[in-house]
């Protein structure tokens, strides 16, 4: 069974009471004495944001936080700060359980505790989910909007993180799931305004926020409603053929294939979502209706009916919003928090494994192929199974990486592709030869090799160079087609040259052979002679003056030479 209780000692700040400051700076810790009970703290509601208070209180050290309203009214659930950027850091840094309490109680609590009582509480949700049978009827409010900034991102994410678990317990009968979509309608006396027209369907009835909040570009209003509808009605489609699990993997590939900053948010790209995941496009379009005719559509009315509460749940005003057992989830919005809540609403000892164990596994690629890419013939496939659900990625084949948006289509690329599937391109082979129109190219991909025609990727058909005389048209030549290529022969005593397309004389080309051989013996020779003559002439240079610098030398000292100096006198030589 899932643990859903803490148990602590209560504390009510005498300073920083709203928790809208660190209470470092008031040199407060709430850390727990080891063998004590941890710290809970009762703050007051107001000035700041419920999660920057549950922030600087767990930074405190203490456990858990509890909210006094400041004002007599039903519990609410506090909603996400608009100020994403500043207070993102730390909304994913809580760790804390935390809860708002009424008023009365919240005044009752502080009077025990300014008294000196000692104020132990137990916070136990495991009674917070009714849990009357073994299965569990679950709602997800959500929207298809994916600009919205923080929150969009976090619906985006938790979808995306607990599709696998979802499908899993809906396969197995364990849990009914109705995903929801909230609208607005735009007052009567503005129906008529470019407002209206631009953010809503059907005449005004069914409206949403402009995804940009920039009435003069991007997407409007009415094309998020539109998706919404289209949502839903994937979810009826696929209920009436007893696959509702089916609606996590279109919202999840319409996330990734179909965004808005891509320019890919809208109807073409939905519909080649729901083909791949083998779903009636025409059902689809039926149940959608018409959103410019002026009159409810029977879909959305429902939904908008849906949204006012009913018995234990309030009205539903905000996205997110999970709904387990007809109960509102208060609570972190992840997958590990949303299964122990799911959990907690089976009848004790009825849970599935999934609630006993982290290891939820199971191969989405089995069934269709996950709605991914595949080629048969080479037995590849770009669905990858695993823990989260399949994701489609084009694969890596013997290190060549296929390219794609792995949903419609794949292909090898770079280096060596050829070596895989022949690169998807034609191939064939006959009587042992084989022609390929594959290319190891990165501005060419298939192209028919030479003697072929067509597009290189489905086909290559032989060219009849013959008939329609692209070779072999002199006047002596006979063309035979051949596949792939062609045969040109000549009449009588000629020969065919291809390269000039034209026939010659055997014994012309014999003759002018035998003079190019003479002349090539006769340069040969000349280039011969001629080297040795200019060696003779050097050697005989070099050897000549020698010679004479020898005889020079006897007679006069040359510049080469030092002067021997001579020290006789005058008197000597007389």
């Amino acid at each position: 069974m899932v643990e859903a209780w803490l148990a602590g000692a209560l504390v009510y700040p005498k300073e920083n009471r709203k928790a809208c400051k660190s209470f470092d700076e008031f040199g407060i810790s709430y850390k727990s004495k080891p063998g004590s009970f941890p710290n809970f703290v009762l703050v007051d509601r107001g000035d700041c944001f419920f999660a920057l208070k549950v922030w600087n209180v767990q930074q405190a050290g203490a456990s858990a936080m509890l909210v006094a309203d400041d004002i007599e009214e039903a519990l609410i659930t506090m909603d996400t700060p608009e100020e994403v950027r500043s207070s993102a850091k730390y909304i994913e840094n809580i760790t804390i359980p935390s809860a708002l309490v009424e008023k009365t109680f919240g005044d009752t609590l502080k009077k025990a505790i300014s008294g000196g009582d000692m104020v132990n509480v137990n916070l136990d949700w495991r009674e917070a989910v009714p849990h009357p049978d073994d299965r569990v009827e679950y709602e997800l409010w959500t929207n298809s909007n994916d600009e919205c900034g923080f929150k969009c991102d976090i619906l985006m994410g938790f979808v995306k993180d607990f599709k696998g678990v979802a499908q899993i317990l809906e396969k197995g009968g364990y849990t009914q799931f109705t995903p929801h979509y909230i609208t607005w309608y735009c007052p009567q006396a503005f129906t008529l305004s470019q407002q209206c027209k631009s953010q809503c369907i059907n005449h005004g009835r069914y409206c949403a926020p402009d995804p940009e909040q920039d009435f003069s570009s991007g997407y409007d209003g009415k094309d998020v409603v539109i998706e919404n509808l289209r949502q839903l009605c994937v979810f009826r489609v696929a209920n009436e053929t007893n696959r509702p699990w089916v609606w996590w993997d279109y919202v999840t590939d319409f996330q990734i294939r179909c965004p808005m900053k891509e320019k890919k948010y809208n109807k073409e790209c939905a519909d080649s979502v729901i083909r791949s995941l083998g779903l009636d496009g025409k059902k689809i379009e039926k149940c959608m209706g018409d959103p410019d005719a002026d009159e409810d559509n029977p879909v959305l009315k429902e939904e908008q009916d849906a949204q006012v509460g009913k018995g234990s749940r309030g009205d539903v005003t905000m996205l997110p919003t999970l709904v387990v057992n007809n109960h509102q989830y208060r609570g972190k919005l992840a997958k590990g928090a949303v299964l122990k809540a799911i959990c907690a609403g089976f009848e004790e000892t009825t849970e599935p494994a999934a609630c006993l164990t982290s290891d939820v596994e199971t191969n989405e690629c089995l069934e269709n192929n996950g709605g991914c890419w595949q080629d048969n013939a080479a037995n590849l496939t770009a669905c990858k199974d695993t823990f989260r659900g399949r994701i489609c990625e084009c694969p890596l084949v013997n290190g060549v990486q296929f390219k794609g948006d792995g949903y419609n289509h794949c292909e090898p690329g770079g280096p060596g592709r050829c070596r895989v599937n022949n690169g998807g391109c034609w191939h064939e082979s006959r009587h042992g030869i084989a022609y390929s129109a594959c290319l190891d190219k990165a501005d060419v991909k298939c192209k028919c090799p030479p003697g072929f025609k067509g597009d290189g990727i489905n086909s290559c058909q032989d060219i009849d160079e013959c008939n329609e005389k692209k070779a072999c048209q002199c006047p002596e030549c006979s063309c035979k087609n051949t596949w792939g290529s062609y045969e040109c022969t000549c009449s009588g005593d000629l020969l065919y040259i291809r390269d000039h397309d034209t026939c010659i004389s055997k014994t012309h080309t014999e003759v002018r052979s035998a003079w190019a051989a003479i002349w090539v013996i006769f340069i040969g020779l000349a280039m011969a002679g001629g080297g040795a003559y200019l060696v003779y002439k050097y050697r005989l240079r070099s050897y000549m003056d020698s010679e004479i610098r020898a005889i020079m030398a006897q007679y006069m000292p040359l510049d080469s030479e030092v002067e021997i100096p001579n020290h006789l006198s005058e008197s000597d030589r007389a």
